[in-house]
């Protein structure tokens, strides 16, 4: 098969590395991909929401198959836009319909997607320009913290935790006016629900669904989980605190209402579903919903996973999915991501990287990198992520931590305390 990826990060890299080590892959292309994927297959310079680049390279390419990285082609609607087109409509998307990706680009239409159909959730109440009195008064009737949620999609920034009822009201003000753009046109305000965050991961091909290993992602930039929010500095799996019993409370309560849930409401969905879950007094809530795998969840879950991922992909183009068997070591894998300094603030770009040579017994994952004069260079916030196996996270981690240190760039910074809590 020949198969386009769409997207450029370390998520694409860690689908790319798995989709090559199958035997069903004549050749993979990777629109616009990175210094990693470059060694995988054929980067092209192509941007994930131009349509119609990639329905160009599609036919050109003679590709049989699309797999979605990210999130914001999805929400857009790069499903539909092959489904629809006469030329293209044969070529399988990996990655649900505009409709199926409001779980994730709305926080709304998730909630009351929920709700809908009794998946458990925290208390909410949405807000915009019409009624933001109502919503000012409804944080007075709530207890600290208070979370504020923009509706649409932020690059995984878009969400404030804040212990002041005087600093939530007025940063609910800013968001309203545009503080994260459109995607805050509209909030959602959250009760807070106390206990450790996970994430839990299928893949349906809309009737069936195969879990995947869990894992627990880092998002603050300091350590302690202090400071502001990135898209992730860290992550590990199994998360030992998920032990079958929680996981088979995931299965019941939240997978299987929501694969159900998607059917009952006639919504087309083959590809992923990312479950962000907060265990609160031994029980999973949905903190929200994601259209595709996580990142830096895909940088320890993919190593993790020994089944051919691109008979897993073929069985959800065909809604086969249920002739697959998932295979998964019980081996640990951790990774820490190496970021530019500054992130996720300002930062400087185009910083050669160095030692990728000495780098032993981990795996890369390149994704804000590029390739300039024959040099790699950073060319995003989150530059890297070194991922290990070990018998448990504790010895995976120190392989990962122990690399770390060979990889070298102008400010690079990176957590030290990944695991710190489990």
């Amino acid at each position: 098969m020949k198969i386009l990826l769409l997207g450029s990060g370390g998520r694409e890299h860690a689908l790319a590395w798995k989709m090559a080590q199958s035997k069903n892959l004549s050749r993979l292309f990777i629109a616009p991909g990175n210094a990693g994927t470059a060694t995988l297959g054929e980067n092209i310079p192509v941007k994930v929401d131009d349509f119609e680049g990639i329905g160009r390279v599609a036919l050109d390419k003679k590709i049989d198959m699309v797999v979605v990285g990210p999130e914001d082609p999805l929400v857009k609607g790069i499903t539909d836009y092959f489904s629809s087109e006469p030329n293209l409509k044969h070529i399988p998307v990996i990655g649900p319909t505009a409709k199926g990706a409001l779980l994730e680009g709305s926080k709304e239409f998730a909630k009351e997607f929920m709700i809908r159909h009794k998946i458990p959730t925290a208390k909410h109440f949405s807000v915009t320009d019409n009624n933001l009195k109502n919503g000012l008064e409804y944080l007075s009737c709530m207890q600290p913290p208070f979370v504020l949620k923009a509706d649409g999609l932020a690059a995984g920034k878009g969400v404030l935790i804040l212990d002041s009822l005087a600093k939530a009201r007025e940063e609910l003000k800013a968001m309203i006016n545009g503080k994260f753009g459109q995607a805050s046109s509209k909030v959602v305000i959250e009760e807070f629900l106390k206990g450790i965050e996970l994430s839990v991961f299928i893949i349906t091909d809309g009737e069936s669904y195969l879990i995947l290993p869990e894992a627990k992602d880092y998002k603050r930039i300091g350590e302690g989980d202090t400071g502001l929010n990135t898209g992730g500095m860290g992550c590990v799996s199994p998360v030992p605190f998920a032990d079958k019993d929680f996981l088979k409370k995931v299965e019941e309560r939240i997978i299987k209402p929501t694969v159900e849930g998607l059917k009952k409401d006639n919504i087309e969905y083959k590809g992923f579903i990312f479950f962000g879950l907060m265990n609160y007094n031994g029980d999973p809530f949905v903190v929200e919903y994601n259209v595709r795998m996580g990142d830096p969840e895909a940088e320890v879950v993919l190593p993790r996973l020994k089944t051919d991922l691109v008979n897993i992909f073929k069985a959800v183009a065909e809604k086969n999915l249920l002739q697959i068997k998932v295979d998964i070591t019980p081996q640990s894998c951790a990774t820490v991501m190496l970021v530019s300094g500054g992130y996720p603030e300002a930062y400087e770009k185009n910083k050669e990287i160095t030692g990728f040579e000495n780098i032993d017994d981990s795996l890369l994952f390149h994704a804000g990198s590029a390739i300039k004069d024959g040099s790699v260079i950073t060319s995003g916030g989150r530059v890297m992520a070194i991922s290990s196996m070990g018998n448990n996270f504790q010895e995976a981690l120190k392989k990962s931590y122990k690399n770390a240190e060979f990889v070298t760039f102008d400010k690079k910074h990176y957590r030290k305390d990944i695991g710190f809590d489990l």
